[in-house]
């Protein structure tokens, strides 16, 4: 899941002739939406969308819908402005289970793809593991197609990483402990380093979000094990594997 904070036409067609075969989805991350030209919008979702990849606002809208209580209009808007999935997020409001499971529903019966996150934007309204447990296989039994583990846009101090950007691999295993298929999650990960522990820990079909556009064939080579990173592992394990 890829990142886009303005991309203008040209930088995202450029974009999917290089590595769009690498993307699932694009997020216009954030409000961006709202300072597009209408119809500026609708082009780049058209380019998206035909190039056979999804293509989603950001969560922020989706809380602000419910905040307002204006989600029917929201999601009207979005399927006219050409977006294929939804963000399901509650990193900054209050939402009960009853109104994330009904807006779940109400985004899949507008036909789009539900994709929900877990987590707060703040370290110090972090959920309990039993909270996070719960979430995600309530929100996968009612249709989610993936659930996102929040660490937000920089990655620091939320979720699975410390205030330096390091991995909390204790905190990825309290996670697992609950969870019957980790292909189920999307880590958000926009750091290298955090990039390469998680392909390290899961392989190198793991599911990485927030990544920054012209990150992600880096990305994918350090998937492929041909960046240093990855390739001494690989080398290392071929050549035990052979004594």
């Amino acid at each position: 899941m890829v990142l886009d904070k303005g991309l203008g036409k040209h930088a995202l067609k450029d974009l999917i002739q290089c590595a769009g075969d690498y993307i699932d989805v694009i997020k216009l991350t954030f409000g961006t939406s709202a300072f597009y030209d209408r119809g500026v919008l609708k082009k780049k979702n058209d380019l998206i969308t035909s190039s056979g990849i999804e293509v989603m606002p950001g969560g922020t809208f989706l809380e602000v819908a419910i905040w307002q209580n204006t989600l029917e209009a929201y999601l009207k808007r979005a399927r006219l402005l050409g977006f294929t999935a939804i963000e399901i997020s509650d990193g900054t409001i209050e939402m009960d289970e009853r109104t994330r499971r009904e807006t779940i529903q109400r985004v899949l019966d507008h036909g789009f793809r539900a994709i929900t996150e877990v987590g707060k934007k703040e370290a110090r309204e972090a959920l309990s593991i039993e909270a996070m447990h719960r979430l995600i296989a309530e929100d996968l039994a009612n249709g989610s197609f993936k659930v996102i583990i929040e660490a937000r846009e920089a990655g620091r101090g939320v979720g699975i990483f410390d205030q330096d950007g390091k991995t909390k691999k204790e905190e990825i295993d309290r996670i697992l402990s609950g969870i019957a298929d980790a292909n189920d999650l999307i880590w958000e990960a926009p750091l290298k380093n955090q990039q390469q522990d998680l392909i390290l820990r899961f392989g190198l079909n793991v599911n990485l979000g927030n990544i920054p556009p012209e990150e992600v064939l880096a990305l994918e080579a350090l998937r492929q094990g041909v960046r240093g990173d990855t390739l001494k592992q690989a080398y290392c394990y071929s050549r035990s594997s052979r004594s």
